[in-house]
């Protein structure tokens, strides 16, 4: 698998480093490299004292797999050695993105089979040029995928989007049954490569108490109602659309197998609110796998050795995990 290093100016360098040195994890038996920028690599490998040597290659092919051997590809021109942590910086935008597309070019090409990715900062993102407002849309649109969907699990809770990185305005507007369908069906499908053989797929309403028949909005009639029915017909167990102020708990508590969820902040929060160490964000639809940590580039922490590499550790396990599983 290849792991991108992510906004150098926030916490990535110093999760890839500690995660390569955590006795937990070992390239031999998950054979991984990584797509970042070296010098910023070794400066974290100092700060943080881990006793790793970097191995700079141009194709896994290249890699030499031994204990405490980082192999690294790196896209980019070297970073700046005193490049600000905890900033954000458009030459560090432009390096995320690099390394992003560097992982997609690899995995489309079957150089790799997963990609697990470290944070990025999408303020970085824009100061370089890059349009896009976050992995999701970068992953899809470069591996010319039309249907895809973000998923965040961790061990009590499995939640899929339908809606993304937009305005609550604009969410609204762009809900559609084909939209609400498509996301069901990717629902039940993502349960399944985790091993689920029925899954029982929870739709979430948009409007409180799910509209209350029309009295708070018509979209939970008009269009998430429509999308379960024909999500029926095809043999899903789908059901709802269930309050939103509920069904995360019905889930949590075993009811339900996966929530579809209608936008970002009402399936992120219950899921981060559960704790970011033990999440992984995953990418449905793609052509190839992809985990991502459950954090953002904690830029006021970068640089000071405190990052918690957890959620990194996880994702990388679960990209194992999916791997196997194809």
């Amino acid at each position: 698998m290849a792991i991108t290093m992510g906004d150098a100016a926030g916490i990535g360098p110093e999760i890839v480093v500690k995660t390569f040195a955590d006795p937990e994890f070992t390239v031999l038996e998950t054979p991984a490299v990584v797509i970042g920028d070296i010098g910023q690599l070794e400066r974290a490998n100092r700060l943080l004292q881990a006793g790793l040597s970097f191995n700079r290659i141009e194709s896994p092919d290249e890699a030499v797999w031994e204990r405490n051997v980082v192999n690294v590809i790196m896209p980019s021109d070297l970073l700046p050695a005193d490049l600000p942590y905890g900033e954000i910086d458009a030459r560090a935008g432009k390096a995320a993105y690099d390394f992003i597309c560097t992982g997609i070019d690899l995995a489309m090409k079957g150089k790799v089979k997963a990609l697990v990715t470290a944070p990025i900062h999408k303020e970085s993102l824009s100061r370089a040029g890059v349009k896009y407002p976050g992995h999701t849309e970068i992953l899809a649109d470069r591996s010319g995928t039309r249907d895809y969907a973000m998923m965040l699990f961790n061990d009590e809770l499995r939640v899929i989007l339908v809606t993304i990185h937009q305005s609550l305005r604009n969410m609204l507007d762009s809900l559609t049954v084909e939209k609400e369908l498509k996301t069901i069906r990717l629902a039940h499908t993502a349960a399944r490569q985790l091993g689920i053989e029925k899954p029982r797929v929870a739709v979430a309403g948009v409007n409180p108490h799910a509209g209350e028949g029309g009295l708070f909005g018509d979209e939970d009639d008009q269009v998430v109602k429509p999308a379960i029915a024909a999500a029926q017909q095809e043999g899903i167990d789908a059901s709802g659309p269930w309050p939103g102020d509920t069904v995360f708990m019905q889930a949590r508590n075993g009811d339900f197998d996966i929530v579809v969820a209608q936008y970002h902040d009402q399936g992120l929060i219950p899921v981060k609110y559960l704790g970011v160490d033990g999440g992984v964000n995953v990418t449905v639809g793609l052509p190839f796998i992809r985990t991502s940590v459950d954090h953002g580039t904690a830029f006021p922490v970068a640089g000071t050795g405190k990052a918690d590499h957890s959620s990194l550790l996880y994702a990388i396990r679960q990209a194992r995990v999916l791997q196997l599983a194809e």
